[in-house]
């Protein structure tokens, strides 16, 4: 590439100081279709594996006993008031002898004392009663 300075003779045409480009983009272009080429395709679907379908009878519901704890601190065993904390435990050893065992679902009023929840908890757990779960706490949440 060369370039004319000074002063010449009119009659020479100017020599062109431009940078030519054209081999740049040929290499960008070859550069281009080879990043497309080893690019894998993509698939657009999730392959799952699914469990295949079972004869196998399903389970039955679990048998479910309520007990709630009303503000007052009465203990209901599915809705029925229990008057002392003996027939709670005798209402709690015939559960814990059901096959299968049921499931308590404890139910507190946010103004019951915590002695007579507790009362409830601590009878089904020295009978052996396994399945109990407290429900109904999302009224504590502030």
């Amino acid at each position: 590439m060369g370039m004319n300075v000074g002063t010449g003779s009119s009659n020479e045409p100017e020599v062109m100081v431009d940078m030519n480009t054209t081999p740049l983009i040929d290499v960008m272009l070859v550069l281009l279709i080879m990043l497309i080429i080893t690019i894998p395709a993509q698939l657009h679907s999730v392959n799952l594996d699914m469990p295949l379908p079972s004869n196998a009878p399903k389970k039955a519901d679990p048998v479910v006993i309520k007990v709630d704890v009303d503000a007052q601190s009465v203990v209901n065993w599915n809705g029925k008031p229990v008057g002392s904390r003996a027939e709670l435990e005798l209402k709690v050893k015939e559960a814990a002898g059901m096959n299968p065992q049921p499931e308590i679902h404890i139910r507190s009023h946010a103004k019951a004392k915590y002695e007579a929840v507790a009362g409830v908890m601590a009878s089904a757990q020295s009978n052996g009663l396994t399945k109990l779960g407290i429900v109904g706490s999302e009224q504590f949440i502030n």
